[in-house]
């Protein structure tokens, strides 16, 4: 008996994890649709390339995890992930990453990633990692939890932080500067300093990373 007919063997009965794929590569597709297909506890139903696609798919189709590569056609995994929170979708994503940068892995833990793995990891990592996520749990490589927290946003002035806060409230631009008394031109150069400082590209990156800091605090036995 073949190897993917023993381990579907072994799950007759049992309900499979379903698993949506978002990657530029698609011999990265291919290589993750063998080694999920040779494992009867997946089903792989579909995928895309790019972050648009992804999230069209995520609002209309029930999956267990996504699992999402680092750069995608249109998207790197921050936007994504910034934009699942922003629209505010049940997702449980784990990122499949080819870059081996802590950075990367820091910002998916502040962005919400349940889980991440390496595309050169072991099969049964890569495996496990996405069981995990599936079943609830989060999955990443050691990392020192400290490290995680000590954002960029703990570094923000008590006037920045207002600013990330009216953000995330969905003022725009003119609003902030009719209610602030100054120019929409020193409200962009404020935005400016206020992104660079949190090593983000947009508001809509920087309102993610505002959301998910006040969701840790509020679910925080300590205050």
């Amino acid at each position: 008996m073949n190897l993917k007919s023993r381990k579907a063997n072994e799950t007759v009965g049992e309900q499979r994890v379903r698993v949506v794929v978002a990657e530029r590569n698609p011999l990265v597709v291919s290589a993750l649709r063998e080694m999920l297909e040779c494992d009867g506890r997946f089903e792989l139903l579909r995928s895309v390339q790019s972050g648009k696609e992804f999230l069209e798919l995520a609002a209309s189709t029930r999956f267990d995890v996504a699992v999402i590569g680092w750069k995608l056609a249109d998207m790197d995994g921050a936007d994504i992930l910034a934009e699942v929170q922003n629209r505010k979708l049940d997702l449980r994503i784990t990122v499949f990453s080819n870059d081996h940068d802590i950075g990367i892995l820091k910002q998916c833990v502040r962005l919400g990633a349940q889980g991440y793995c390496f595309q050169f990891d072991d099969p049964p990592i890569i495996f496990e990692t996405i069981l995990a996520v599936a079943h609830g749990r989060i999955c990443i490589p050691y990392i020192d939890i400290n490290k995680v927290n000590d954002t960029p946003l703990s570094q923000l002035t008590v006037r920045e932080r207002e600013l990330l806060a009216v953000l995330s409230d969905g003022w725009t631009n003119l609003q902030i500067a009719t209610r602030t008394g100054i120019s929409e031109n020193t409200v962009k150069y404020h935005l400016k300093n206020l992104y660079d400082k949190l090593a983000v590209r947009n508001r809509a990156m920087a309102v993610a990373l505002y959301a998910n800091e006040k969701r840790r605090n509020s679910k925080s036995p300590f205050g």
